[in-house]
């Protein structure tokens, strides 16, 4: 069995057969002119030598340091364009040529391992020019060794100047800065400095102190108090509110005059009511006059209360309290004071206790405060110590200014080497060798064409590839040959040889690991690699099988392949695509020549496709058709033009993906598997090789070309129409 890899590269000899003689005959006439070129003239070369060169006497420490050291050289950076240009000046030869046949190698000795680093001593620049004029290849070495050693002195003044320079650029800024941190370290001094000082000198603990010890006296003051007032409470039988009531009422000499008349009529009332009926006039007189006298009593009571005797707390019982003796007034006076005492020390104990815990709340932020002031006087220091440290690195870059030297010297003055002999040429060996080279170049040519083609070209290429990804391998579908498609480049008849492939291809999808599979989307990575008739000959397989079979033409960005199986678009589809998908019983078509297989037309090509995709009547055919139908296949678009597929997946029971030999792109194919298996969110089952080209018996071809062509000659078992065109015009029709 030939291997893979043979294989492919066979195909690709085929399709570059004219590498091959190209590359010879590319190698031969090569060959033969430089065997016909005469000898050259001898050629000189003049060398210089160039070493790293110290100074002798350093007094800063930043000139070693911006010093260019030799191992960063280069040949471009050592002789640059402006050189070159100037030393063909000096000589008079075109800038071009000195370019050409000057050579300038920068040789750093490599360290072995375990052996320490060399240095830069050890280093070396080596000059060379090619010229047949010894004399002006030695002027020319000469003039780039002078020029070299000039621009490495120029380069490491360059590089302090730029050192100065920057210092100089973020000096004023690294100033501003410290001024600005002194000045906030300053006003945060003067603003929280005296809170911080009387913490510090025990002057706000000692406040603390001093408000505890007033609030223990002003609370024995109050405790000696609130005794007294419960002393004279017990006493009198009465609280302070009620003995000031009381000794006010008792102090008034109209409620006592009231009261004496009150009491007068009572004992009228009590002599007479002995001798007279309750009706007699005389009784209802005097019950008259002693109802007046108890208003006029609580109307006096009132006004001495003042508030219309609101405040009273007993004002129907005004006669027994308005008559206190004077002992007992004179208690209740004393009681009153004692309450106004007592409130009056309550006040003070508050605002005592609110004073310290405000100085308690002051005291608590000291830390906070200490360690703001703290953080303050370390930016104050950072930032200090920055600006001394570039102020020395300024000083320090001005003293190297004077001490600058170039990095090479002159280790070796030019000398030329004497040319070497031609060697005799041997024509009939030169060509053999231009032939041989040729050949070689010309198959390497083929190969490098194939590789960065980045096809898979053959049928193991791409199962290999799959293998590879962990994806599974869901079946080969053929090559349709072009006598097997009458009208559309779907197996529309059933006696079709190629349909036991697309039969394997359903049945290994009900032993995929998910068992309830119905709905399949059907994908691909490029157009061209068949997955529309791929779709079409899936469902067709699956409704010649007994399922009732619904095929969902869900690319959108191309027009309706529905003629495949003689069904004609809505040409009002395409105007309202949401009322047609809307409307389920109308954009459902039974297809004539297939019996159980549906298929709902695309509305394309649309411009606003994903919105299509992702609308709610989409989403509502997709599920009425799961419940309709036993299967149901999704034809979407290729993953390298849109996301479409992306949008219907979560719909569907699982993704298969369509390749195909010679149109599926390595790179391409790779991404969208690993983008694929990145998450588990991607259901994807597994992919397909289409076109592969199967040998079919040669009887059941010549049938199928007797029943396709019943009028075309057959010569050696062949037809000998155009069936070859007819090939590429359905093929075209086929892959789209």
């Amino acid at each position: 069995m030939t291997p893979p890899i043979v294989k492919r590269y066979l195909l690709a000899v085929d399709r570059y057969k004219w590498a091959i003689p190209a590359g010879v005959f590319v190698g031969m006439a090569a060959a033969g002119v430089v065997a016909s070129r005469p000898d050259p003239a001898p050629v000189y070369q003049a060398n210089a030598l160039l070493v790293s060169n110290r100074p002798p006497i350093a007094f800063s420490t930043i000139g070693t340091e911006v010093r260019q050291p030799i191992e960063t050289f280069t040949s471009d950076s050592l002789v640059p364009k402006e050189m070159i240009e100037a030393v063909a000046k000096e000589v008079g030869i075109p800038p071009l040529e000195v370019a050409r046949n000057t050579k300038v190698e920068v040789d750093i000795p490599k360290v072995a391992k375990g052996a320490t680093v060399p240095t830069s001593s050890s280093a070396q620049v080596d000059v060379s020019y090619n010229d047949g004029d010894p004399n002006r290849a030695i002027a020319v070495v000469q003039q780039f060794s002078q020029r070299i050693v000039e621009q490495s002195r120029l380069n490491n003044s360059a590089r302090l100047r730029a050192v100065i320079e920057s210092i100089n650029q973020r000096l004023p800024k690294v100033s501003n800065d410290l001024r600005a941190s002194e000045q906030v370290l300053e006003e945060y001094d003067r603003v929280e400095g005296p809170q911080l000082l009387a913490a510090q000198n025990g002057t706000l603990i000692g406040a603390i102190t001093g408000s505890q010890t007033q609030q223990r006296q002003l609370q024995l003051q109050l405790d000696g108090t609130n005794a007294q007032i419960r002393s004279l409470e017990q006493r009198l039988g009465l609280d302070p509110s009620q003995a000031y009531i009381s000794a006010a009422l008792s102090a008034d000499p109209l409620l006592a005059n009231l009261r004496a008349q009150i009491q007068q009529v009572e004992a009228q009332i009590s002599l007479k009511s002995k001798d007279l009926r309750p009706e007699h006039p005389d009784l209802i007189n005097l019950q008259k006059q002693q109802q007046t006298l108890e208003e006029q009593l609580q109307k006096r009571a009132r006004e001495v209360m003042g508030g219309n005797g609101s405040a009273a707390p007993f004002s129907s019982t005004v006669r027994q309290n308005s008559s206190l003796d004077p002992a007992r007034q004179q208690l209740a006076n004393t009681l009153v004071g004692l309450k106004t005492q007592q409130e009056a020390l309550q006040q003070q104990l508050g605002s005592t206790a609110r004073s310290e815990q405000t100085l308690r709340q002051q005291f608590s932020v000291v830390p906070n405060r200490q360690l703001e002031r703290t953080r303050l006087e370390d930016q104050v220091r950072l930032k200090k110590a920055l600006h001394d440290q570039m102020q020395v690195k300024l000083v320090d870059a001005r003293a190297a200014e004077a001490e600058t030297v170039s990095s090479l010297s002159l280790a070796k003055a030019p000398s030329v080497v004497p040319p070497l002999p031609n060697a005799t040429k041997s024509i009939p060996l030169m060509l053999a060798i231009g032939g041989l080279v040729g050949l070689l170049v010309g198959g390497g040519l083929i190969f490098l064409l194939d590789t960065m083609e980045g096809k898979f070209y053959t049928e193991d290429d791409l199962r290999e590839a799959l293998r590879s990804r962990d994806v599974t391998i869901l079946g080969s579908l053929p090559l349709v040959k072009g006598w097997d498609v009458t009208d559309s480049p779907v197996l529309v008849r059933p006696d079709s040889p190629y349909f036991e492939y697309y039969e394997r291809f359903r049945s290994k999808l009900r032993l995929t690991e998910n068992k309830t599979l119905r709905v399949i989307l059907l994908t691909s990575t490029i157009a061209d690699e068949g997955k529309t008739v791929s779709a079409y000959n899936l469902a067709i397989a699956s409704a010649r099988a007994g399922k009732r079979t619904l095929l969902i033409e869900a690319d959108l960005r191309s027009a309706s392949k529905a003629a495949y199986v003689d069904l004609a678009t809505d040409p009002d589809s395409i105007v309202e695509p949401l009322r047609y998908y809307g409307q389920i019983s109308e954009c459902v078509r039974l297809a004539p020549e297939v019996e159980n297989l549906y298929v709902v037309p695309s509305v394309g090509p649309q411009r606003q496709a994903a919105s299509i995709l992702e609308s709610s009547e989409m989403r509502r055919l997709l599920e009425d058709a799961r419940g309709r139908f036993d299967l149901v296949v999704l034809d979407t678009p290729a993953l390298s033009h849109c996301n479409d597929a992306l949008l219907l997946e979560p719909y569907s029971d699982g993704l298969v993906i369509v390749t195909r030999p010679g149109v599926t792109q390595e790179s391409i194919l790779t991404e969208a598997i690993d983008h694929l298996s990145e998450t588990e969110d991607h259901k994807l089952l597994g992919a397909i090789i289409n076109g592969v080209d199967i040998q079919l018996p040669r009887a059941v071809e010549e049938a199928m070309m007797a029943q396709s062509h019943p009028h075309s000659v057959t010569v050696s078992g062949r037809d000998t129409d155009d069936t070859e065109e007819m090939n590429q015009v359905k093929a075209g029709r086929r892959d789209r």
